[in-house]
């Protein structure tokens, strides 16, 4: 890209546009753990640690994932708005998305940020069609990124819903974990709205009720035959698990594959393909690996799991206003 003159600046609109864009990526526990800075024409995406998840996500792994999200949307926004981009993320995991003024024809994509949502019911159990999975499939896929489709009723498919099983036991076996996850659910919507972050009581589909109510049921609900009974529940929902690899595991992967991973979210929504998470057995470093071996995919590193498929619009998970996490 042609090089920018020091006294080139991002207008403080636009900037505020683009970061606006950003914040409606995915997150993990919907935790938003990103800050923005601009500088002369870029935008740098930073790691916001006070966000992270210390037990779940120990390395940071899904943190820079969900800001490699965050960084596809601003490219495909800046795009959209007549900016070419240059991205490069640091040693430290700072991204910086350069930008430049070229007349540029927008990325359809685009206009599928806004409705992008994980939903996270059960499933209609209708299996999407091969015309659907090869568009899908036509998705661009960065550096060090792979990506593998198991249909239901495959016996790859049945040995991952094994170890999503098996993941579950481990995690709620795990009093740290509990508490972590406890500490990031919003229990009805004067809660939710006060933090504007987090696993919203909506989003799961439970009732407003007052919170001791509502902590007294979701709480009770944190188990492992709770979890596995629901989980069985929307596995056989799903008509695909879409499992996403790196090669060595680093954080320039962890980035990339987060870019990767919004494209597909996007084009996903664009074809009327529902998809939620199931990172349980990425998230347990042993599980992780017996089931790399189930798949015949040594010396590839799981990382995010997705079950996708065909379900009802849900509610949206709120957001942070922009003066939060603009510095």
């Amino acid at each position: 890209m042609a090089e920018m003159t020091s006294k080139a600046q991002l207008s403080s609109a636009d900037f505020k546009y683009l970061v606006e864009q950003a914040v409606k990526a995915p997150s993990g526990h919907n935790t938003q753990p990103w800050l923005f800075r601009q500088k002369d024409m870029a935008v740098e995406i930073h790691p916001d640690f006070s966000r992270a998840l210390k037990v779940v996500d120990a390395s940071h792994r899904e943190l820079f994932i969900s800001l490699g999200c965050a960084a596809e949307n601003i490219c495909l926004a800046a795009h959209a708005n007549n900016y070419e981009v240059d991205v490069a993320t640091s040693d430290a995991g700072v991204i910086t998305i350069s930008l430049a003024r070229r007349t540029l024809t927008p990325d359809p994509l685009f206009n599928q940020i806004d409705k992008r949502q994980t939903n996270r019911s059960v499933y209609s159990g209708e299996m999407i069609p091969p015309e659907t999975l090869t568009k899908l499939q036509s998705v661009y896929i960065d550096d060090g990124v792979l990506l593998y489709y198991y249909a239901r009723g495959t016996a790859q498919f049945s040995a991952i819903e094994r170890r999503v099983l098996e993941g579950d036991d481990r995690q709620m076996q795990n009093e740290d974990f509990k508490i972590e996850l406890k500490s990031w659910m919003r229990f009805n919507k004067k809660h939710q709205d006060q933090t504007l972050d987090g696993l919203s009581y909506a989003v799961f589909g439970a009732p407003n009720v007052p919170r001791r109510l509502a902590e007294l049921i979701m709480s009770g609900a944190i188990n492992a035959k709770s979890q596995n009974k629901a989980d069985r529940r929307k596995l056989v929902s799903a008509s695909h698990l879409v499992l996403f690899t790196t090669r060595d595991n680093t954080l320039h992967e962890w980035v990339n594959l987060g870019r990767t991973l919004q494209r597909f979210l996007l084009a996903a929504t664009s074809l009327g393909v529902a998809h939620s998470y199931f990172n349980q057995p990425n998230e347990e470093a042993e599980v992780a690996e017996a089931m790399a071996k189930d798949l015949g995919l040594d010396g590839e590193h799981p990382t995010i799991l997705l079950r996708i498929g065909y379900g009802k619009p849900q509610p949206y998970s709120k957001r942070r206003s922009v003066e939060d996490v603009m510095r």
